[in-house]
């Protein structure tokens, strides 16, 4: 079937660009109950962009901490009913962070106007209504979250997203001056994210020259940040990386990822690893399934000294090891862009376990 997919609305780019947030609003308030609700990383608070927020009275500016855990149902289920409770419906929500931040955001967009628990609504177009305006400012690049048709979240049973035409933001504001404070492994390892959707998109039986038009260009923005010349952080990397992470998240959005990302999932929902240290971690053994890319992932690992753990599988439990594999398995949509629509003909749980004792 041909994808349909919605794109962002509108996107703001460049450095100072996050001045321009208080115009932007300003278009959107008084469309609901007269405030809006700033979903920002913990990080910030106490530094000078709270400041620079343009804040008005009845606003609600909420701190979350994504720290060590991934969002989850029972989370964006708590705000959205505090802020319903206490003011009544938002005019839209702003989401200022990483991929986790940006996750909520859309999340809660969608759960304003939707009854129930969000673990109603994890998998591909079960949302039933539109969600309230929501504005994503994504201050670390990587995750490709500020362009994703979903919003990934753990539940009680499984760690999966909102995913509908309704869950992209209606506006991006790409500021790379909120980029350059990241520290240098969270950096490696978001970035990475971007890296590993591009190789896991092109490498399935979902590519197609829409992707791979985003795909190549993101690739070589990532060689070039992270193996050319003047890799590593700096200003000019700083605004590659950015459009990076974008142009990689199109790339998935209109092709799939694959074995890495199933395996990052079980990763996260049982141990609470972050995304895009699972995905390091996973990738790193997954040579037979990347061939050459793995390797040029193991010398950009090699470029900046960054020391994946190995061994960890010998501190697991069976019970572990099969508690993510089920998780893993019970995404079939990685799995048939990986291994193609007969793809359990070609893998089972006990091959998939095999994969974690791996790591």
């Amino acid at each position: 079937m041909h994808k349909n997919f919605k794109n962002i609305d509108k996107v703001c780019y460049g450095r100072g660009s996050f001045s321009q947030l208080g115009d932007i609003l300003q278009t959107k308030r008084g469309e609901n109950d007269g405030f809006i609700v700033f979903i920002v990383d913990n990080y910030f608070e106490g530094k000078e962009l709270v400041n620079k927020l343009p804040l008005q009275d009845n606003d609600e500016l909420l701190f979350i901490d994504v720290d060590p855990k991934e969002p989850t149902t029972e989370q964006v289920d708590e705000i959205r009913d505090k802020v319903l409770n206490k003011k009544g419906l938002p005019d839209g929500v702003v989401g200022i962070g990483g991929g986790s931040i940006m996750d909520i955001a859309k999340a809660l967009s969608l759960m304003f106007t939707n009854e129930g628990s969000s673990t109603l609504y994890q998998g591909l177009n079960l949302v039933k209504k539109p969600g309230i305006y929501h504005l994503g400012i994504p201050t670390i690049s990587g995750t490709g979250a500020e362009c994703s048709m979903t919003a990934v979240l753990t539940g009680p049973e499984k760690k999966l997203g909102l995913k509908c035409d309704w869950t992209v933001f209606n506006q991006l504001i790409l500021d790379p001056d909120l980029t350059t404070s990241v520290p240098r492994n969270q950096w490696f390892y978001t970035g990475m994210d971007t890296y590993i959707h591009c190789i896991e998109s092109e490498t399935g039986i979902f590519y197609n020259a829409f992707s791979k038009a985003y795909g190549e260009e993101s690739l070589k923005l990532c060689r070039e940040v992270f193996l050319g010349d003047h890799a590593g952080q700096n200003p000019e990397n700083d605004e590659k990386l950015m459009i990076a992470s974008l142009f990689g998240g199109l790339s998935l959005t209109y092709s799939e990822v694959g074995v890495c990302h199933a395996l990052s999932y079980g990763l996260s929902k049982i141990f609470g690893y972050k995304h895009g240290f699972a995905n390091c971690v996973a990738f790193n053994h997954l040579e037979d399934y990347y061939g050459e890319a793995v390797q040029e992932f193991k010398s950009m690992v090699e470029r900046f000294n960054i020391k994946l753990p190995q061994g960890l599988s010998a501190g697991w439990s069976d019970e572990e090891i099969t508690a993510m594999a089920e998780v893993a398995y019970n995404l079939p949509h990685m799995w048939t862009h990986a291994l193609g629509y007969e793809w359990k003909d070609k893998i089972t749980l006990k091959d998939i376990e095999n994969l974690y004792r791996r790591l």
